[in-house]
Formats: C-alpha cells, sequence, structure tokens
C-alpha cells in the first residue's frame, strides 16, 4: 500500500514518526512519501518532500512575509497527491495547511485520514463542516472529542493519548535524583524545588516568566529551576530574568518535573505532561494586553477550561490563571498550598490519578496504524 503522510511542526513529526513505524510491523510492502522532519525521515529511512523547517510559521506577521512560501509548498504537496495518488492519505494536526490539502485530495477521489484533531472544540468550530466533508477518518487523542464530534453528526475514534507512553518511557528511565541534580550543577542538592516551564516560544516566556519567578521567590525555602524549550538558548532566559545565576535545565523536563514540590507552567500539552508526571501544578497564561485580552478570549473560546488536565476531566484539577488574573500575588496564592500536604494537593493528585484512567492505555501509533491498514487491507478505502 501506498502512505503519504503530512505533519507541519516538531510534536506532529515526532507522532507521525510513530505511525510510520507501526505501519511498517503490519504493512511490509508499505510505500511512504511525507512531508514532516528528521523524525519522520529516520522512521521511513527516506528525504521529506518538504522538510518542516520551510513549514513552521508562527504569528500573523510572519505568516504574511512567507505566504508564497506557504503557497508554493501547497502547491508541491498537491503535485505529490496527484502524482503519487497514495491509498490513503494521512494528516497530523496542522489545520490550515493540512485542510485545504484535504479538500484536493478528497476531490481527486483519494482516502483522508486525520491523525490528531485539530483543537476546533477550542476556537474555529466551523472547521468541523469541512472535516465532515473531506475527511474519511479522524483518529482522536482527547477522549472527550469523541463526544463534541457526536453532536455535530461525525463519528470519530479515540485511540489513546501519545504523551501517556512518552511519559511512562520517561519516568522509567529517571536517573537518580542526585545524579541529576549534580550533572545541572544545583547547587544546593538538598533545598525542594519548584519548576517554572513558560512556554516554548518567545513571546510567551518574555510574558511568563517573570511573574513564575517572582511568585517562586515568594518561598525561600525553595529553589526554582526553568525547563528549558530546546530551541531557546540559554542566554534568553537569563536576559529575561536578569539573573546570571538563573538555574536552566535543558532536555530533562519529565526529570525536572518528577523531583519538583510543584510547577508553574504555561497552559499547553505541558500541563498534560505535568499530570501525568503527578506534580502539582498552577496554570499560568499572561498575555499582552490585560482585562481587553481577557473579554476577547472569553468570547472566542468555546470551553469552560484551557489546560488539557480540566478538559479532559470536564473539572478544575488545577487552578488556571489567565492574562490579567495571572498576577504574582495570585500565582504565589494559588501554589503556597500544593508545596506542603493540604486538601489542594490532594485534590490534584486524585484528579490526576482519575485522568490517567479516563486516557487509558492504548499506544495511539498503533492503534491508528492498525485502524489503517485493516481498513486498506480489507476494503482498499
Amino acid at each position: 500500500m501506498k502512505y503519504m503522510l503530512v505533519a507541519g511542526e516538531a510534536s506532529g513529526d515526532l507522532h507521525a514518526s510513530n505511525v510510520i513505524e507501526s505501519i511498517k510491523k503490519l504493512d511490509s510492502q508499505a510505500a511512504f512519501r511525507f512531508i514532516g522532519g528528521d523524525s519522520m525521515e529516520k522512521a521511513s529511512r527516506k528525504s521529506p518532500d518538504i522538510h518542516i523547517n520551510q513549514l513552521n510559521v508562527m504569528g500573523f506577521s510572519e505568516v504574511i512575509r512567507r505566504l508564497p512560501t506557504i503557497l508554493a509548498n501547497l502547491k508541491k504537496a498537491k503535485k505529490i497527491v496527484r502524482e503519487f495518488r497514495p491509498d490513503v492519505l494521512i494528516l497530523v494536526d496542522y489545520p490550515g495547511f493540512n485542510l485545504k490539502l484535504a479538500k484536493y485530495a478528497h476531490k481527486l477521489g483519494v482516502r483522508v485520514d486525520y491523525f490528531i484533531s485539530p483543537k476546533i472544540w477550542a476556537w474555529k468550530e466551523w472547521r468541523v463542516k469541512d472535516i465532515k466533508k473531506y475527511v474519511d477518518h479522524l483518529y482522536s487523542i482527547l477522549p472527550f472529542e469523541e463526544n463534541f464530534y457526536a453532536k455535530h453528526g461525525y463519528k470519530v475514534k479515540y485511540v489513546g493519548n501519545p504523551s501517556v507512553q512518552e511519559i511512562d518511557y520517561a519516568l522509567g528511565h529517571l536517573p537518580p535524583k542526585n545524579h541529576f541534580m549534580e550533572r545541572q550543577g544545583f547547587l544546593d542538592r538538598e533545598k525542594p524545588m519548584i519548576a517554572l516551564l513558560p512556554g516554548s516560544r518567545k513571546g510567551e516566556i518574555r510574558n511568563n516568566l517573570p511573574i513564575m519567578i517572582e511568585a517562586a521567590k515568594r518561598f525561600p525555602e525553595f529553589q526554582f529551576a526553568v525547563a528549558a524549550a530546546p530551541s531557546i538558548p540559554e542566554k534568553f532566559y537569563r536576559e529575561i530574568a536578569q539573573d546570571p545565576g538563573l538555574q536552566v535545565v535543558f532536555g530533562a523536563t519529565p526529570t525536572l518535573l518528577k523531583y519538583s514540590a510543584a510547577a508553574l507552567v504555561t497552559s499547553g500539552t505541558a500541563t498534560l505532561e505535568t499530570a501525568l508526571i503527578g506534580t502539582p501544578q498552577v496554570v499560568c497564561y499572561r498575555a499582552n494586553g490585560v482585562k481587553l485580552s481577557y473579554k476577547l478570549m472569553e468570547k472566542l473560546l468555546k470551553v469552560k477550561y484551557v489546560s488539557l488536565p480540566n478538559l479532559i476531566m470536564n473539572n478544575a484539577i488545577v487552578p488556571e490563571l489567565l492574562v490579567h488574573n495571572c498576577t504574582v500575588e495570585r500565582v504565589s496564592r494559588e501554589l503556597s498550598p500544593l508545596l506542603q500536604h493540604s486538601p489542594k494537593r490532594e485534590w490534584q493528585i486524585t484528579g490526576y490519578r482519575n485522568m490517567r484512567r479516563r486516557l487509558g492505555n492504548s499506544v495511539a501509533s498503533d492503534y491508528v496504524a492498525e485502524l489503517i491498514v485493516d481498513s486498506l487491507k480489507r476494503t482498499g478505502r
């Protein structure tokens, strides 16, 4: 069978590479073409037709500046679909690009499967119409998405969440705490820690890291460390913090979280990973603007919560301090009971356990590959 996969970001590249590996186990004659990154290249042992470095753009101004490149890449992707004629086109998140490609493939009669739903339940709900029209099968990694799509008359399959296996693996390969502290250069290896996860983009870090640091400093009996994003240089964190001695940890976020008493986390996948590790957290998201931004966000968002643990459980497991509510005073107030035995700390840990049960134990990439390969062998569609 012929498979074409499209991922536009680093996380999608990783998840798509796992799907490729799983397909290869089930279909020894599998032929691949793909748009993606280094992980997919390693899994398929082929070079990408378009590398994600040419696709990954952030912010309105960058999109406008690189619009000719984006359009050229979409044209090239359509050409590959037209000439390769895959038995299935597997799209991974990245909706702005992938839904346009889905429409084109559908018109050609190419089967379109989507792995990792766009977050249309949060905003841009109108995209459901395009998904229903152009996507043959959608595989979800968040259990509540099944009900969301069912309300729109569209059936999706929850296949498990990749973070479950990734965190289980990381927790099974942790170095001893004293080795970790020594390797990272912590001066005081006995002092308990607070982990700071200010996001993966420079704008997020600028907005959130100073507040996180000031809140953590209110607990002098604790030390704090920043879990750095791999694409952000260490110098940037130190400049934002105005602290040359700031403890910055690269490539060891799960270890830092596991050995921390609590964490301050910018909303995103990191909130789910923190919950799976079992570290109590306060979700912080400071953005440019204050109450006006918050009011606009309230109008745009279609969901009650923004952090994944709360969304998965449909309950306020972790506190969410957003925009103008994300102040040093409020963050430190929510953090305080999490640093000691307290009802709030126990509430979170119990919520984490229930969330983990709800996510289940399915290996998402294996399940997706099985569903795709079995249906192709059975029906050719």
